[in-house]
């Protein structure tokens, strides 16, 4: 963990401490470190959901043991034990450099999504947008009803996921008139700005209500929002509260993609190292 801290800090990336645990605990035998020469030299994860999806994250390399092969080897080792296991399909999120990298690997382009932060979230002296639903707390009601609306719009159940995630987050959860969950968001702290993630929603309504009631929570502080570019009402929300794009990053697959979701009702990634 000291390594994987350490690596992590040398790239800027923002999980906590927290974030690398959370994965060990999920996946205990796909999380994975490399040693060249004796010395540890880089780390990457692998998140199973299911048979239909797993995810490979956390891709780091020790600066001075780069140009050696450590991150394709790593890549490698995570989906030999993949589909080892039976996993069918294979995502991660890629930076431009690294599409490179997983593209001669046999990985494929899904879609694109861009992060958006600022180091001050501006103050919005408007209340979240008005809807004929309630934004609330997370309550033990309505967790069948964001497993589905999840599932719909990811592609495949990550209850599991979602629980680890509840239980370090801000969560909130929209229900119309009936009582029906609508959409559900999570914040949560990182390393250096405030991770906005995941929302699901399945309407424009409840997903800028979820969006500004979670970013109402953190007036003049850091955030960092991972959004799908196929969902334009989102990026609206983003550049109205001072947001700026910081960079692009494409949605890759490997195997068969049965089980795509819906990228157009997520209006908040959970993190690149886990979807």
């Amino acid at each position: 963990m000291d390594f994987a801290q350490r690596v992590r800090e040398l790239a800027g990336w923002n999980q906590r401490l927290e974030d690398w645990q959370r994965l060990l605990e999920h996946d205990p035998q796909g999380c994975f470190v490399a040693e060249c020469e004796g010395q540890l030299a880089g780390t990457a994860t692998t998140t199973t959901y299911s048979r239909d999806l797993a995810w490979i994250g956390m891709v780091l390399v020790d600066p001075d043991m780069r140009r050696r092969g450590v991150g394709t080897a790593l890549l490698r080792h995570c989906i030999d034990h993949l589909l080892q296991t039976g996993v069918t399909c294979i995502k991660l999120d890629a930076t431009p450099m690294g599409k490179s990298v997983y593209g001669p690997l046999g990985f494929v382009d899904e879609w694109d999504l861009s992060r958006w932060g600022n180091m001050q979230v501006a103050a919005d002296p408007r209340q979240a947008a008005q809807s004929d639903a309630d934004v609330l707390p997370l309550s033990r009601a309505e967790i069948d009803g964001v497993s589905t609306i999840d599932s719909d719009g990811f592609g495949v159940s990550r209850d599991r996921m979602l629980s680890m995630l509840a239980a370090q987050s801000e969560v909130r959860v929209i229900r119309d008139a009936t009582g029906r969950v609508r959409g559900y968001g999570m914040l949560r702290p990182g390393a250096h700005a405030y991770y906005l993630g995941p929302i699901v929603a399945d309407d424009v309504a409840s997903g800028t209500a979820l969006a500004e009631t979670l970013l109402n929570e953190i007036p003049q502080r850091p955030v960092y929002w991972d959004i799908p570019d196929a969902n334009p009402a989102a990026i609206r929300i983003a550049q109205r509260y001072g947001l700026q794009k910081q960079r692009t990053l494409t949605r890759m697959y490997l195997g068969k993609n049965e089980s795509p979701g819906s990228e157009s009702v997520q209006w908040a990634i959970a993190a690149p190292e886990i979807g």
